[in-house]
C-alpha cells in the first residue's frame, strides 16, 4: 500500500468500517480498490467508508467508490455507505458519479444506520470440514428459503451449495464460513474456507480428471459463479434466479 495512504479496517460486525487518512490521487485509489475488494470479499452487511481524514487531490480519483459500489451491488450484495467527507471531498461528490451513486452521511453512526436499513437479507454460519456440514448446509439453504418465501430455490440451492461445501471437505480441508444472501432477482450462495488454491471446473474436453465435478454442476444449475481471494483463502460463489 502506498505510504501516502493508510486503511484501517474494522469490523464492527455486522458492518465493516474502513477509515482512510493521507492522500487519495490516481496513484494512491489503487490501493483503496484493493483494500476495499478484501472488505467485500468477507460478505459484511454492509461497507462504510470514513473519508473524515482523507484529502482528495484529484477528483478523479473518489470513481474508486463508484466502482466498488458496482461490484457491491452485483456480488456480495453489500450496501456501500460514504461518511464525514471533508468540504472540499463533499462537494466533489456531489458533482461525480461516485456522488450521484453512492449515498453520504455526516457521520459513522449515520453511515451504518442508513447501511444496516438497506441491508439484504443474510444467513451466516460457521461450519467444520468435516461429512456433518453437507447435511448442515442443506438445513441452512432450507431455513433461508422458508424464511424468504422461495420455497422453489431450496432444491436447486441446497444442491449447490452442498457441492461447495463438499468441495472445501475434499479438497480445501479448513473451516468454512457459509453464507446465503437474498438479493432480488438472485439467491446468493457462498462459501469461505482458508485455502488460496484456485476453485475451477472441470471441462468436457478433460473427462478423466479428478475432482471439481460438482463445480460443473454448479455451473448448470446457476445463473453465474465465480471465485475471488479472501484473506489467506477465497470465495466461492454462485448466484441462483429468484424471480
Amino acid at each position: 500500500m502506498s505510504t501516502r495512504i493508510s486503511c484501517e479496517v474494522r469490523d464492527e460486525s455486522p458492518v465493516t468500517v474502513v477509515r482512510l487518512a493521507g492522500e487519495l490521487d490516481v496513484g494512491t485509489m489503487r490501493s483503496v480498490h484493493t483494500v476495499l475488494e478484501r472488505c467485500l470479499a468477507t460478505q459484511p452487511d454492509a461497507l462504510v467508508v470514513d473519508l473524515g481524514r482523507l484529502a482528495v487531490a484529484d477528483r478523479l480519483a473518489l470513481s474508486v467508490f463508484a466502482a466498488a459500489a458496482r461490484r457491491a451491488a452485483d456480488w456480495p450484495a453489500v450496501p456501500l455507505v460514504l461518511c464525514a467527507p471533508p468540504p472540499a471531498a463533499a462537494s466533489w461528490l456531489s458533482e461525480t458519479a461516485a456522488g450521484r451513486e453512492l449515498p453520504v452521511r455526516r457521520n459513522c453512526a449515520e453511515a451504518a444506520a442508513l447501511a444496516g436499513a438497506v441491508a439484504s437479507p443474510r444467513l451466516r454460519e460457521r461450519l467444520e470440514p468435516v461429512a456433518g456440514a453437507c447435511r448442515r448446509a442443506r438445513e441452512l439453504v432450507t431455513d433461508a428459503c422458508r424464511r424468504w418465501n422461495i420455497p422453489e430455490l431450496a432444491g436447486p440451492a441446497a444442491l449447490v451449495l452442498t457441492e461447495l461445501v463438499g468441495n472445501v471437505i475434499r479438497h480445501a480441508g479448513t473451516p468454512m464460513q457459509v453464507t446465503l444472501t437474498l438479493h432480488r432477482p438472485y439467491l446468493g450462495v457462498a462459501v469461505l474456507d482458508g485455502s488460496p488454491a484456485e476453485a475451477r471446473a472441470v471441462t468436457a474436453r478433460d473427462p478423466r480428471a479428478e475432482g471439481g465435478r460438482g463445480l460443473m454442476l454448479v455451473r448448470e444449475l446457476t445463473q453465474r459463479w465465480g471465485s475471488v481471494p479472501a484473506g489467506a483463502g477465497k470465495v466461492v460463489w454462485a448466484m441462483l434466479p429468484a424471480n
